[in-house]
């Protein structure tokens, strides 16, 4: 790095431009200590209990996590963590033991600090060395290779004293560390994963990260958590997960990015040695609007029919009336109302002007629910209205039925619907109950360019439609279309790009193939203008990093895949082996891998392959919202049976973690559980920690030779082992 392009801030290297960075460094203080460490992963604090009575079960699993609330605050890559836990000892024994805390690698901390039921304990900070000796200890004690992942990585201890039986123990800590973006992208991630060793599942998680930056903030993603993104200003954005009753299995990671004018593109890949790249691009509009929504066409569809009465009808209402009331003052709307007869409560689209929208809500208002369902004529009413124009335009459609009156046919429904849509008009669908068609509603968001939403009963309709005109109502591009020149790429999902609103971002995943520097080109509309974006990005030749890009491509082209089957445009017979290739290798559960979660999961996550052919009913239902959640997946599918250690994913099967790429009857090294030679190949080769952690039974690739670690095997490494688990 030239001497000129940097300089120094509270004993930080710090690239020019970064000096609201180093205003943020000199607000903490002035005393920073780089932690470099060899291991990727992350742990949160855990208790190692001093060994004790016999008590069933690993001596980590003693104590309960009965809940974790996390608070980040990031103040110009400067980043607070505050964690707050407590544990609980649902045993039989007072339990005591030692707080390991082991810390964020490469990270620069400020302060570390810790509390014991509001009261400061004082604590050391352990170098790497000294806590692989704790964890090492554990492990020859107490059989459990549990905290082998964390070898490599210093940790803050602090004596925790016994914790009664009924007890329970708050702990509180928080620490500083400063984030560096690469590439443009800010990387924050705390740990997660280590709370599987609770005894139970925790009550409640929580995790909130609120981003402030003296710039517009970008790009707000997480691969791993499903995360409610709020901007509350152009330069700060805030991130929500939390979940209740459950295990955590890895870890939390946030992604962000600065933005600068127009809408901004950012980009991840990751790309092993010996097989073609992925990655990741976000699409993120502007976050100070220099130009204004543009108006767009709305036309309102609603069954009336007599299955809408009650519940369901009161909600459709009230949530027409929220959309009609955030119309933009630019916009046209229409209004259908339908059971076997079409109810026009507009004259066609008509501007969003005071009156038409008080007219339209008294009509809104009045509606009730009867008769039968006539869905075929009302939406080619709907297309009648929507008419080419210089700009979007939406047609939102709510049913709770099947098509009872009038054409009834799903492939002719279809057909005619989409002729008729000579605006391409996006379609999106909202089926309520379990009594609607999903092929039908399917394959008319399908072929007009839209999506689908599932409510089922006990869900509110209300809400979820509320939400999704939220995110719909003020776009900044449409028609989005992608070229990418300097290298080629292939199976990109979504295969049909939505259009880009203000607020939201997009995110697409795809292969490459080559390496080096390219452009894309990103094309849209904006009223009568044709908008053509390029930006220059560096497809690496081998990338480690962005690990769990991999699994979510293969999650994204199997659940297209799946479509493709449920609506027959293709057969099973063709696709089911991809399916279950990529299913295998990158462990995600499907109707025909379903293994890879518990059974009172698989009607949710992994429906039987029966439900895809139904066309309605419950079954049918979780078939396709299954399927939506894979096709549109950007955080990683969690499953009981499945585990991703340093960009490897290995599955459980019949006992033994055994990595994805493992072909049954390939040769293997085999080696005794905690033996001499266990012991030496940890030593040598420290790097597959993290996968020995998985348990005790476990197959795995080193070098070019395969290991299983169990109850047989060698009890002590020979050179001509060692060599060969070298190469």
């Amino acid at each position: 790095m030239k001497e000129a392009n940097r300089r120094q801030c509270a004993g930080v290297y710090i690239l020019s431009g970064g000096e609201a960075m180093c205003r943020a460094l000199h607000r903490v203080g002035v005393l920073w200590i780089v932690l470099a460490f060899v291991l990727p992963a992350l742990a949160d604090g855990i208790i190692i209990p001093i060994p004790g009575p016999e008590i069933p079960g690993p001596p980590l699993r003693w104590l309960t996590i009965v809940y974790h609330h996390v608070t980040v605050t990031i103040q110009d890559g400067v980043t607070t963590t505050r964690v707050d836990q407590a544990f609980r000892n649902d045993g039989k024994f007072p339990v005591e033991g030692t707080y390991v805390f082991p810390l964020p690698q490469g990270a620069v901390i400020q302060k570390f600090s810790l509390w014991v039921n509001g009261e400061p304990v004082q604590g050391e900070v352990l170098p790497a060395e000294e806590a692989r000796r704790i964890y090492l200890e554990y492990l020859r004690q107490a059989r459990d290779p549990a905290l082998l992942e964390y070898i490599g990585e210093g940790a803050f201890r602090a004596r925790i004293f016994p914790i009664a039986p009924g007890e329970t123990r708050r702990i509180a800590l928080e620490y500083v560390e400063l984030l560096f973006p690469e590439g443009g992208l800010f990387r924050y991630r705390y740990p997660l994963a280590p709370e599987r060793f609770s005894a139970r599942p925790l009550e409640e998680v929580k995790v909130e990260v609120r981003i402030a930056a003296s710039r517009p903030v970008g790009s707000v993603y997480s691969p791993t958590h499903q995360v409610t993104v709020n901007r509350e200003t152009p330069t700060s954005a805030r991130a929500f997960y939390a979940e209740n009753d459950v295990l955590p299995d890895r870890d939390f990671i946030l992604y962000y990015s600065l933005a600068g004018e127009g809408v901004a593109l950012d980009f991840l890949a990751h790309k092993p040695s010996d097989e073609d790249g992925f990655f990741l691009l976000l699409l993120t509009p502007p976050a100070e609007r220099d130009l204004p929504p543009l108006p767009k066409d709305l036309v309102l569809v609603i069954d009336r029919s007599g299955s809408m009465e009650g519940e369901k009808m009161v909600q459709a209402r009230d949530a027409a009336l929220f959309i009609l009331r955030n119309l933009g003052p630019e916009d046209r709307f229409g209004v259908i109302a339908f059971d076997h007869e079409i109810l026009e409560l507009t004259s066609g689209l008509v501007p969003a002007t005071s009156e038409n929208v008080q007219k339209a809500l008294r009509a809104t208002s009045a509606l009730e629910a009867r008769g039968m369902t006539n869905i075929h004529e009302a939406l080619l009413r709907a297309m009648e209205w929507v008419t080419p124009a210089d700009r979007p335009q939406y047609v939102l459609f709510l049913t709770d039925g099947l098509p009872t009156a009038g054409e009834t046919e799903t492939d002719v429904i279809v057909r005619d619907v989409t002729a008729a849509n000579r605006a391409r008009a996006r379609l999106f669908a909202f089926g309520v109950g379990y009594d609607v068609n999903t092929h039908l509603l399917d394959l008319l968001a399908e072929g007009n360019r839209g999506t689908t939403t599932y409510v089922t009963p006990g869900e509110d309709l209300e809400l979820a439609l509320s939400s999704f005109y939220r995110k719909i109502a003020e776009p900044a591009l449409a028609d989005l279309q992608i070229t990418v020149d300097g290298v080629t790429v292939s199976d990109v999902y979504p295969v049909q790009l939505p259009d880009l609103f203000y607020g939201s971002q997009i995110a697409l995943f795809g292969r490459y193939t080559g390496s080096g520097e390219a452009t894309i080109v990103l094309t849209g509309v904006r009223g009568s203008d044709t908008v053509q974006l390029s930006f220059e990005v560096m497809f690496p030749e081998e990338a480690t990093g962005a690990a769990f890009l991999p699994r979510l491509w293969a999650a994204r082209k199997i659940g297209h895949l799946l479509n493709l089957i449920r609506l027959r445009e293709k057969t099973e017979e063709e696709l089911k082996p991809i399916i279950i290739e990529l299913a295998m290798k990158y462990g995600i559960a499907t109707p025909y891998t379903s293994f890879l979660v518990r059974e009172e999961e698989r009607a949710r996550v992994a429906p039987p392959p029966t439900a895809y052919w139904a066309p309605a009913g419950p079954s049918a239902v979780g078939a396709a919202q299954a399927t939506k959640s894979l096709a549109e997946a950007e955080a990683l599918q969690g499953a009981d049976y499945v585990r991703e250690v340093s960009g490897r994913v290995f599955l459980f099967l019949d006992g033994v973690w055994q990595e994805s790429t493992y072909e049954k009857g390939t040769p293997t090294v085999d080696i005794v559980y905690l033996s001499e030679a266990y012991f030496a190949l940890l030593d040598r080769f420290p790097e597959i920690a993290p996968i020995l952690a998985l348990g005790e039974k476990v197959v795995f690739e080193l070098g070019s030779a395969w290991v299983r670690i169990g109850e047989e095997g060698l009890t002590e490494l020979t050179p001509e082992v060692l060599e060969q688990l070298s190469k």
